[in-house]
């Protein structure tokens, strides 16, 4: 994790960075190991866990705090009714994520523009990436993944994802390993219709047929090759030929074998000035 973070510049001396904790394993890792580098890292940041309490029916609201006080870690509980919001308006049998995701983020922007906050870190890891690449190009016809660092649309905020590197397989033993207490989304966790289970199964698939395909694709979104691709609004395909122009003029190169019989006559065999007849 600490690579990525140093790759991408996402954490700096003097930031104040929010630790988005939802009670899942992702989250849980994702707290604990930046409490280990804020240990030993060479600068300074603050850390405060932030959890938003959607008053989802039976949500064990007494988990998180409890878990964080024994931690000794400050946090911070926004308590926000979207499960009623996102159970009015979604009809059944429809997937909630894309209205749950945007009231979730609205009250999190609001709570660091109000608190100081200058990080946003989000608890998504490189599976989450790539099912986000395939969703995009399958359903919005976009080639569009999940950056590891993000301004956001009104450049007010800069989320980071210091787990961009981890597969979910290692983040799962890590979180079985420190035994934190997992809370299960009540949404989330029961939408069998969702099409981001359906690439996560075929990831998995892939990933036991075919071992390495899934690193390989998260390394192409790495190594982007824009002139490769065909969006005119990534790359000036239009302007190739004012590019040729701006590069030297280069003279043709005038060998022997474009000289006249004259100049070419020494080198020449017989039997090339006398072809043989029969």
């Amino acid at each position: 994790m600490g690579k990525a973070i140093g790759d991408f510049g996402m954490i700096a001396d003097g930031d104040r960075v929010m630790v988005c904790l939802s009670g899942g394993k992702d989250s849980y890792t994702l707290l604990d190991i930046l409490l280990s580098l804020q240990r030993s890292a060479p600068i300074g940041f603050e850390l405060i866990a932030v959890n938003l309490d959607q008053k989802q029916p039976g949500f064990p609201a007494d988990v998180l705090p409890r878990y964080l006080t024994e931690l000794g870690v400050r946090f911070h509980v926004i308590e926000q009714n979207t499960y009623a919001v996102v159970k009015r308006v979604i009809p059944s049998g429809k997937t909630m994520c894309g209205l749950c995701s945007r009231l979730r983020r609205g009250a999190l922007y609001r709570y660091a523009a109000e608190n100081g906050i200058t990080k946003i870190a989000l608890g998504h890891h490189r599976d989450d990436m790539v099912e986000t690449l395939f969703l995009n190009m399958f359903f919005g016809g976009r080639l569009k993944a999940m950056p590891p660092k993000l301004l956001s649309e009104d450049k007010r905020h800069i989320v980071i994802r210091p787990l961009a590197y981890v597969p979910e397989r290692a983040i799962a033993r890590y979180a079985a390993a420190r035994e934190f207490p997992i809370i299960p989304c009540a949404l989330c966790g029961s939408q069998t219709n969702m099409q981001r289970l359906v690439v996560k199964k075929m990831l998995q698939e892939w990933d036991v047929q075919f071992p390495g395909r899934v690193e390989s694709i998260f390394s192409s979104i790495c190594n982007a090759s824009t002139s490769q691709l065909a969006d005119p609004a990534s790359f000036d395909f239009a302007g190739l030929e004012r590019q040729r122009a701006e590069q030297p003029c280069l003279k043709p190169n005038v060998s022997s074998s474009a000289a006249g019989p004259e100049s070419a006559g020494s080198a020449a065999s017989p039997e090339a000035l006398h072809p043989i007849v029969l």
